[in-house]
């Protein structure tokens, strides 16, 4: 596996070189792409990208938790968890990827 991550810096970045915005213009660009993404999340609605994948929010209900331990139990609160299903496009170009190597 690679230890290279992908960061805001570097979308923005390539947004600069392959679009022509500035550079300037192209973190904008990816802020507010990324703000309204995390805000349809927060909202509870799905943020589908085409051959990429759909994020979504799920409620998880609370639950008995064990500490591993001391096997005590303990309550586990309910909470809203984020989930990434890849579109079958994205598995077979990740699939393909490890082929390569």
């Amino acid at each position: 596996m690679s230890e290279k991550t992908l960061t805001r810096m570097d979308l923005s970045e390539a947004v600069f070189r392959e679009v022509g915005l500035s550079r300037n213009e192209s973190a904008q660009l990816v802020e507010s792409m990324l703000q309204h993404m995390s805000d349809a999340l927060v909202r509870g609605e799905q943020v589908k990208i085409s051959s990429f994948g759909t994020f979504s929010v799920r409620d998880k209900s609370a639950r008995v938790g064990r500490n591993p331990k001391t096997g005590e139990e303990v309550p586990i609160q309910p909470r809203r968890v984020l989930t990434f299903r890849p579109s079958h496009l994205m598995k077979d170009r990740v699939a393909e990827g490890n082929r390569k190597q």
